[in-house]
């Protein structure tokens, strides 16, 4: 992609020549604010003893605002135009006069169709040649009377070249089995192929605010559609020029799916223009977004390593949301999407400060949080294999999800290992020891949790083998690792959702959910109803639609279980646990001491009193946790 910033000589003005032999070494230097005069103002000539600076450090625009320019635009697999008498007829596409700059209700479309050269059709680049004049002036370089400081030319790349999207062979692994592992390892090595593709949507738009750049200091997106005066003239101090009205061809809203592979079967092409003017704070947003998303894909394309890990695929994905959406509908998901994180990172905090504070084993599956961490690192693995380019920020998230759940196994048992019996095949093993003596209760939800997951297997399991089958039967896949990780994660995605059914089953049977992390609970739930939203809002199938509602329904039957087995969570419960877990005794020690009623202010309450007010206390708890027994037997 090649642009021109000088299309006429690069030699400074008239009367510069004595400076001109080491201009090309010559670079700006900052000289602060500077004052650059209008064009028509220019010196003819520099100040003594200063240099001509091949890059000027600040311009200015050219033309006044509120001109009226002329526009025309030829198409060519050249970069460098020919004069417009030699140019083929039908390769003007676009010919507008009297467009005034600034004025906001100029909007012009044109809709017309070209053939396509040959050397396009064989790979070349279509380019676009801009030819912009003040109205009535002479638009072509190569004709007498051309006036560079009333006209200029520019190009514009119409096509580009994308590297296509490498589609991973799969096969049915039951009938389709690869000939040789040489072949496989070729495909591997196999270089990126390239192509060259056109979209028939762009806007050409004029940034007609006259603003003073520093020209080395721009950002690379918007500095490429700066056109700088073709002579090389500079003010009196030698580093400072003009730039021609910005064009800007924005192709921002280009989506790669609507784009046109160019080849020999293509033989004419749709164009579809809008002209319009384009405030420069909303041209600088685009060109520099554009800049970063197309330098990311060529990097991913390249192999090499992006900010974020991603090749672009998500910021297209997010444009297409912006067209295809409503724009309330747009308005409501970002307030929406901004609760799912808080809500995410309340239900973070009071998860793991639940189980920072959590002394025993009372209501807690530990097959569930085992069968937690089997998940999600399943879920990890699918990430690893079926996505080459996937965030790394997403790839750590779920990383840390795997080291949380890993952490709440050594807060419930100790996991030792343990030398095997003689005649074993493996010379150690993995053990889950409990951590102290375990109480009646605790011993109660073990048993409670035994069951549950034994019913939860004669229900999951069937529909796993079921699934392998047809999946194994009907489906292609890359491998068979890739076959065992693909219907791991499948059944992850579609039953998770049980692993939630033995919690709910041992808080059945003790009567209870004071055990309970209730707020991280809510929070979590409170982002299932978010993703509900989503869903419905998002175009699916109707039966994967409904099936996002089954998280919905284990939280109505734990509402229901709230509701039942109320907590008083300003008391010890009966397992031992307070509404913010401190003990009795640290309460009391907390508490402020206070004068006596109707002693002296400086009168505090005798330590004997104190002491007998905590054992008070003490009793209290006692009895309520045996009368909470009571009621359970």
């Amino acid at each position: 992609m090649k642009y021109f910033l000088n299309t006429g000589s690069t030699t400074p003005a008239a009367g510069n020549t004595a400076q001109s032999g080491n201009a090309a070494s010559n670079v700006a230097k900052p000289s602060g604010n500077a004052v650059i005069p209008a064009w028509e103002d220019r010196p003819r000539s520099l100040a003594p003893g200063v240099e001509w600076s091949a890059i000027p450090w600040s311009v200015s625009p050219i033309w006044e605002p509120g001109v009226e320019v002329d526009i025309l635009m030829y198409i060519s697999p050249s970069s460098v135009a020919p004069s417009h008498k030699s140019m083929p007829k039908d390769s003007l596409l676009v010919e507008e006069r009297n467009f005034k700059l600034g004025d906001w209700k100029q909007k012009r479309t044109i809709q017309t169709e070209f053939k396509v050269p040959k050397e396009v059709q064989h790979n070349a680049t279509l380019n676009a040649h801009f030819y912009v004049g003040q109205s009535g002036s002479i638009l072509d370089p190569t004709q007498a009377g051309y006036n560079p400081g009333k006209a200029y030319h520019v190009v514009r790349p119409l096509s580009q070249y994308q590297s296509k999207k490498k589609v991973k062979k799969t096969r049915n692994l039951l009938s389709d089995m690869p000939t040789t592992e040489e072949e496989t390892e070729e495909e591997k090595n196999a270089p990126k192929v390239v192509g060259n593709y056109y979209h028939p949507n762009f806007t050409i738009s004029f940034i007609p605010d006259a603003l003073q750049f520093a020209y080395p200091q721009m950002h690379p997106g918007p500095r490429k559609y700066l056109q700088l005066e073709s002579t090389g003239a500079r003010d009196a101090s030698g580093q400072h020029g003009w730039y021609y009205p910005i064009l800007f061809t924005n192709t921002f809203w280009q989506l790669k799916k609507d784009m046109i592979e160019l080849n020999e079967t293509v033989k004419t092409l749709p164009l579809n223009v809008d002209l319009n003017n384009l405030a420069h704070w909303k041209f600088n947003i685009f060109a520099s977004m554009d800049e970063n998303i197309k330098g990311n894909a060529a990097a991913a394309a390249q192999g090499k390593s992006t900010p974020g890990g991603g090749d672009g695929s998500e910021m297209e994905m997010f444009k297409e949301i912006l067209i295809d959406s409503n724009s309330y509908l747009l308005a409501i998901t970002a307030v929406v999407s901004v609760f799912h994180m808080i809500f995410e990172m309340l239900a973070f905090k009071n998860d793991v400060q639940h189980w920072r504070k959590k002394k025993d084993n009372i209501g807690t599956s530990v097959r569930t949080i085992l069968a937690n961490v089997f998940m999600q690192l399943v879920i990890f693995l699918y990430l690893m294999d079926n996505n080459e380019n996937t965030s790394w920020m997403i790839l750590f998230g779920q990383g840390m999800g795997i080291a949380i759940e890993a952490w709440k196994i050594t807060k419930t048992v100790n996991v030792r290992i343990r030398p095997t019996p003689q005649g074993s095949y493996l010379p150690y093993t993995i053990q889950f020891e409990d951590k102290h003596v375990l109480s009646e209760t605790e011993k109660k939800t073990e048993e409670y949790d035994e069951i549950a997951f034994r019913y939860l297997y004669m229900v999951a399991v069937p529909l796993l083998l079921a699934y392998a089958a047809y999946s194994l039967t009907y489906d292609t896949h890359k491998s068979w690792y890739s076959f065992i990780i693909t219907t791991l994660v499948g059944s992850v995605y579609a039953y998770g959702f049980l692993m939630m059914v033995p919690s709910l089953y041992i808080n059945y049977r003790l009567k209870s959910v004071a055990h309970m992390p209730g707020r991280a609970m809510t929070y979590k739930f409170l982002n299932t109803f978010i993703d509900d939203l989503f869903a419905f809002t998002i175009k699916m199938p109707t039966l994967h639609r409904l099936a996002t509602l089954r998280d919905d329904v284990i939280f109505f039957v734990y509402l229901y279980q709230t509701w039942k087995y109320k907590v008083d969570y300003g008391r010890i419960n009966e397992f031992g646990q307070g509404g913010d877990d401190e003990e009795v005794e640290e309460k009391d020690a907390n508490m402020p001491l206070k004068a006596a009623p109707g002693g002296d202010k400086g009168l505090k309450i005798p330590d004997s009193e104190k002491v007998a007010r905590v054992e008070a206390k003490k009793a209290t708890g006692s009895e309520a946790k045996g009368g909470a027994k009571q009621r359970r037997k």
